[in-house]
């Protein structure tokens, strides 16, 4: 996957659409991603205790990572992202400004 662990991405689609934040997990094995605070869902966890009360938690959910554009840190726009080697080591570009991530 070429989205990593601290980038900053804009979300293209569903009800944060616009918005933009950072990944701070990856999925690599079904192709997903958590963006910090936002796609978020109410859930509903159970009192674990008799004296505690039952609460409403807002949980992040994984995006598919299709859905997402990375924001370039050099041109500070949405890009897709290019793969290039250079020898052995494999470096990503943003297509927009020909810059290195």
């Amino acid at each position: 996957m070429r989205i990593k662990k601290g980038d900053n991405v804009k979300i293209l689609t569903g009800k944060d659409s616009g918005k933009s934040g950072k990944v701070v997990k990856v999925y690599n094995s079904t192709g997903k991603l958590v963006v910090e605070g936002l796609n978020l869902y109410k859930k509903h966890v159970r009192a674990k205790t008799q004296n505690e009360k039952g609460e409403i938690v807002d949980v992040p959910r994984p995006i598919n990572a299709s859905n997402v554009l990375i924001i370039c840190p050099s041109c500070h726009k949405a890009a897709r992202i290019g793969m290039k080697t250079s020898g052995e080591k494999k470096e990503r570009f943003c297509r927009k400004c020909q810059a290195v991530l």
